[in-house]
């Protein structure tokens, strides 16, 4: 096993295995302001003039536009009188970058990334806590009942409104910051760090490994308990920062092309503000067919939409007036970095640099299923595996102390998570509340102990998911010959005359299901799915399912 136990070794890490795709930055440094200008800070702070992106050029000698302090103050402590040291931090925003940017502040203000809503939607329904208190549905609502707590110790420093507190960059701990989160890619010791909308991959793994992992989803990298390892051809086991232990899988079609994150997600996706959105799925702005296969509206440059005009200073070279944009179907969006051609096809420029990318155009002959399939997601064929935990059990220690993320200190009580059966395989299918078939993968199947529950609360819930693992496409028997794939865990099927019986593999749980297992083949699951609407196939659909193509046994 390979291991890399502290901060500059992990870089070097995830320069060769995640971040290879990571470009350096253009950075035009302003120094071009006259000294007789120059603010008085400046004395103290003289390398701090350079460094700045060119959209933020004119703040190179203005500090306490940013900052604030006094800048005619000639000492120290007055200097400091009122200083803004993260001007980016939510608390700070709406005064510093809000100043220029009042819209887009406002919008993340009411962003999932800041308000957490879904997480604490999700968390407090598993606890039986109603959804809502009187201070609201996001993480600024959080009380101490059982829920609330657990959500403080261990989710609360993945949203924007976590401040930071040091002037660094850390590719795996850094969490929050608000602006600065993601405009900041790095903080050079001898420059300001530049404010840039060029917001590199690293930026989103902090929070973005965790959870769905997705980061890690698309570098082709899966996290794994080593004691469950069973295959002895994988070679080589990597450590990150964290501890936590990775093993190679295949990486996303987009991430070998060379894509970064924000190649796929827009602005409006990332940045938008939705008071009523509670669920990823709901902001996301981006969809598959946005660039494969767009029947959407297209807009030309004289018919640009007027609240997406900023995005017109990124569009380079000479691109006439009337040559069309393809937009995205969930908020017209113009998708300004691909370049339509005479023919029609599409190129995809890298928001990073590099060259442009051909972007493959859905096709009949490539799906020649397509109508006998028209309720599947893209996803549902097209991910190559998912991460999946089968076991958890999740434990609140009243005497023990852990760091309250929202207070910033440690405090009383600590809550232990244990788990098992970590999977890293072709993920079960289910259906969305708008009748899409996508891959789910269990949100929780977990027993939550508390000291002041009578007895141990027993959940098993299952979520969509964008694994982000995209390649070629799954199999026809990986679906209609797979019992994972149909949501009732490994087992075995046998059909007599036209009836179907399975067997699980795995053993039931106190719910009469299979630990693995989302639903049977002759019941609904009586607990509800993380995403409220969605559930698991329905008795009929599984039939469908395995009399496909009639097909008569299975091995």
């Amino acid at each position: 096993m390979t291991t890399y136990s502290n901060k500059s070794s992990f870089v070097t890490v995830v320069a060769v295995v995640f971040f290879t795709l990571l470009l350096a930055h253009n950075l035009v440094l302003a120094d071009t302001t006259s000294a007789s200008s120059k603010s008085r800070c400046l004395q103290c702070h003289k390398n701090k003039i350079s460094g700045f992106s060119d959209k933020h050029a004119f703040a190179a000698a203005q500090c306490t536009t940013c900052h604030k302090g006094d800048n005619a103050a000639s000492e120290l402590p007055q200097a400091h009188k009122g200083l803004i040291a993260y001007p980016g931090d939510m608390k700070h925003a709406e005064t510093a970058c809000g100043a220029c940017h009042a819209k887009r502040v406002n919008d993340v203000t009411h962003s999932l990334m800041n308000t957490g809503k879904g997480i604490v939607a999700s968390t407090r329904h598993a606890f039986d806590e109603p959804l809502e208190n009187n201070n609201g549905s996001g993480f600024k609502s959080l009380a101490h009942t059982p829920a609330d707590s657990l959500m403080r110790k261990l989710c609360a420093s993945c949203h924007l409104a976590n401040s930071k507190s040091t002037h660094a960059l850390d590719v795996t701990f850094d969490r929050g910051g608000g602006c600065s989160a993601c405009h900041i890619n790095s903080y050079p010791p001898d420059q300001h760090p530049a404010l840039s909308s060029r917001v590199e991959d690293g930026r989103c793994f902090g929070c973005h490994s965790r959870s769905g992992r997705i980061s890690l989803n698309y570098a082709g990298l899966a996290e794994i308990i080593p004691d469950e390892l069973t295959d002895n051809a994988v070679a080589d086991i990597l450590q990150l920062a964290d501890g936590r232990q990775v093993v190679k899988r295949p990486a996303d079609v987009h991430y070998k092309a060379g894509m970064s994150c924000i190649d796929c997600h827009t602005s409006t996706g990332l940045m938008g503000g939705n008071d009523n959105t509670r669920h990823q799925q709901q902001a996301v702005d981006i969809r598959c067919t946005d660039c494969h296969n767009n029947e959407s509206a297209k807009v030309t440059l004289s018919s640009w939409p007027q609240k997406h005009d900023s995005l017109k200073q990124y569009i380079e070279g000479d691109r006439l007036s009337q040559q069309p944009f393809l937009t995205t179907a969930h908020s017209a969006t113009p998708l300004w970095n691909i370049r339509l051609q005479e023919d029609g096809a599409a190129l995809l420029q890298p928001k990073l640099g590099g060259p442009a990318l051909p972007v493959p155009a859905y096709t009949m002959v490539s799906h020649p299923l397509a109508q006998e399939h028209q309720r599947l997601h893209c996803s549902a064929c097209h991910s190559q595996w998912a991460p999946q935990c089968y076991g958890c059990h999740t434990e609140y220690d009243p005497q023990a102390t852990q760091k309250d993320h929202l207070l910033n200190k440690q405090t009383e009580g600590r809550w232990k998570e244990q788990r098992w059966d970590v999977r890293s395989d072709l993920p079960p299918l289910g259906v969305t509340k708008d009748d899409v078939i996508k891959p789910f993968v269990p949100g929780m199947i977990m027993t939550i102990a508390h000291p002041d529950w009578p007895t141990d609360k027993f959940r098993r819930r299952f979520a969509p998911s964008e694994p982000h693992t995209t390649g070629k496409s799954r199999s026809c028997e990986s679906c209609h010959r797979s019992s994972i794939a149909l949501g009732l865990g490994q087992g075995t099927f046998k059909k007599t005359g036209n009836e179907w019986t399975f067997i699980a593999t795995e053993k039931s749980l106190e719910d009469g299901l299979a630990a693995d297992a989302w639903t049977a083949l002759e019941q609904a699951t009586t607990d509800q799915p993380v995403s409220a609407g969605s559930r698991p196939f329905n008795h009929s659909e599984i039939l469908r399912i395995l009399d496909a193509g009639q097909l008569k046994s299975f091995p």
